[in-house]
């Protein structure tokens, strides 16, 4: 009879990465410099819910390798590293008087209806049709922003952070090298074996492999002449 793997855990996917983000989180530029740099190692994203995101790497036998989260977040069992912070806005009707203001403070957003929950996804069409605020990160209310809606900066709210979880004690080594892309390593700073093996080839050897390639030929040293005018030993 086969070994089976134990319910609740799976391959650490050496070959590629499964990565999830909370709506608002951009992947273009980190997506785009992975295709650049791996060949071999798949990168797949997943959106997922901000009330799921910490299940989502813990849980179940599809679980994440990695994913953009929004702080706070329970640590436990999780690397966390903060990236960024989100600017937060109020999204109201076209036709509500604080679309006329180009900044809204919390002060004059007493009386006003709040949605009770700010990330449904349906928040936008609640704020159309029902004319409650909505107070959200501006990356979120950009998502699902409509002509029929204005999104104003809350100039005294506190801001959120986005950052990168993965479990503690993961050995997929390809996570060190998605957290360097996000981090800004360069091509040449790659840590990893498994990395290095899935990088794609240069179309082009480098100037050190052309250097290794080069063959140095050894140049005879001359045999000096003496000079003119020297006088002769007798």
């Amino acid at each position: 009879m086969e070994n089976q793997e134990p319910a609740g855990q799976r391959d650490p996917r050496p070959n590629g990465l499964r990565v999830g983000f909370v709506p608002g989180v951009t992947l273009t530029k980190w997506r785009r410099v992975w295709a650049e740099r791996f060949r071999r190692a798949t990168l797949e994203t997943v959106e997922v819910p901000r009330a799921e995101q910490r299940d989502a790497l813990l849980a179940g036998d599809d679980r994440l390798d990695m994913c953009f989260v929004r702080l706070p977040i329970d640590r436990d069992g999780l690397h966390v590293i903060p990236l960024y912070e989100e600017q937060p806005v109020v999204v109201v009707p076209k036709d509500h008087p604080l679309a006329d203001f180009a900044e809204v403070s919390l002060a004059d957003l007493e009386g006003e209806p709040i949605l009770p929950d700010p990330e449904s996804a349906d928040a936008a069409d609640r704020t159309a049709w029902a004319g409650g605020l909505w107070l959200t990160p501006q990356s979120v209310a950009r998502t699902q922003s409509r002509k029929d809606l204005a999104i104003r900066p809350l100039t005294d709210a506190e801001p959120t952070t986005i950052g990168l979880a993965w479990r503690v004690g993961d050995e997929n080594s390809l996570i060190e090298e998605f957290i360097g892309i996000v981090r800004g390593r360069t091509l040449n700073s790659s840590r990893t074996q498994n990395a290095r093996e899935a990088r794609r080839g240069d179309p082009e050897p480098t100037k050190a492999k052309k250097a290794q390639k080069r063959v140095i030929t050894p140049v005879a040293k001359a045999t000096p002449r003496p000079r003119r005018g020297t006088p002769k030993k007798r």
